[in-house]
């Protein structure tokens, strides 16, 4: 019976996860192993769970039903570990995170140290991206994500909102003649951030329709660091978030364009897979994070003032 409901566990992270690669990264075992157990489970029942190709796993129709019985039988274990370590006051386990390569920059590990301290207990790994991984295939329990949530299959919390700023150096700027809208920017060169279009969109003063302006970039970079230097260096115009820019408009390296206009604000999100194997965990880092996140992003006076149309 033991070994069964062991072999119940693998197969919802087989499921969970989307292979047994996947799997065997999240219970740390060999691949060799977690295929064993699902072997053992089907011939078991003497039925297949899973139809198998070298490109992707998909659920029979016996496995779909087993599914969701194993990963309620799961998810009612981890509860209950969860509950218990909560009781003891300790915390444990492996939690891996994803964010964006941006948030490096910026208070956020000071934060995630402060979290890794109240919870010693607690072994984290983390992975500062631009690249949205995926979660499934990466055997990862939690994305940190700037933008509007596109994957259906896995849970999201809204934590904060994250202010954008139009800026270039001064001496740029100083060049050109002054615009009064969006459009006059169309000769401008542009520092571009690859993961997302190329595009500007600034809400006029007073508010009403949103301007839009493609543009083709004169540097193209996959980082957000990346793009900030070259725009202080003076190669051209960027939408850059406010938190990275926040020093270098204090101290004059950098100045507003269209200073009462505004960039619609994307969200700042929590992902992570319905199945995660510690879901307490994974929840006690969000609810620690969030209101942390919430801080980091929010906007200095000249960027409340911006966001007022002032």
């Amino acid at each position: 019976m033991l070994e069964r409901l062991k072999a119940l566990a693998v197969f919802a992270a087989v499921v969970d996860r989307g292979s047994f690669r996947g799997a065997a990264r999240a219970l740390g075992l060999s691949p060799s192993v977690v295929s064993h157990h699902v072997g053992a489970l089907e011939r078991s029942l003497g039925q297949a769970l899973l139809y198998r190709s070298t490109r992707r796993l998909a659920l029979t129709p016996q496995g779909e039903a087993l599914h969701g019985q194993a990963r309620a039988m799961v998810d009612a274990a981890a509860r209950g570990l969860d509950a218990a370590g909560a009781g003891a006051g300790e915390p444990s386990g492996a939690l891996r995170v994803t964010a964006p390569a941006l948030l490096a920059e910026t208070a956020f590990c000071r934060d995630v140290a402060g979290f890794a301290s109240a919870f010693p207990k607690v072994a984290l790994s983390l992975s500062f991206t631009e690249e949205r991984r995926d979660l499934l295939r990466d055997g990862l329990d939690l994305a940190l994500r700037i933008g509007w949530p596109e994957d259906s299959a896995l849970k999201a919390r809204r934590l904060a909102a994250m202010p954008r700023v139009l800026v270039a150096a001064p001496a740029y700027v100083a060049a050109r003649p002054k615009p009064g809208r969006l459009g006059d920017l169309a000769g401008w060169d542009w520092i571009h951030l690859t993961a997302v279009r190329p595009e500007a969109a600034l809400m006029p003063p007073g508010g009403g329709t949103a301007e839009v302006l493609p543009y083709i970039p004169r540097v193209a970079v996959d980082s957000a660091t990346a793009m900030r230097a070259m725009t202080v260096a003076g190669l051209g115009v960027a939408t850059l978030p406010e938190v990275l820019a926040r020093q270098d408009l204090a101290r004059g390296r950098l100045v507003r364009v269209l200073p009462r206009w505004r960039s619609p604000m994307p969200g700042v999100y929590a992902l992570w897979p319905g199945g995660t194997p510690r879901p307490g965990l994974t929840m006690r880092f969000v609810d620690f994070m969030a209101p942390r996140l919430a801080a980091l992003f929010r906007a200095s006076g000249a960027g409340r003032a911006a966001a007022r149309g002032g």
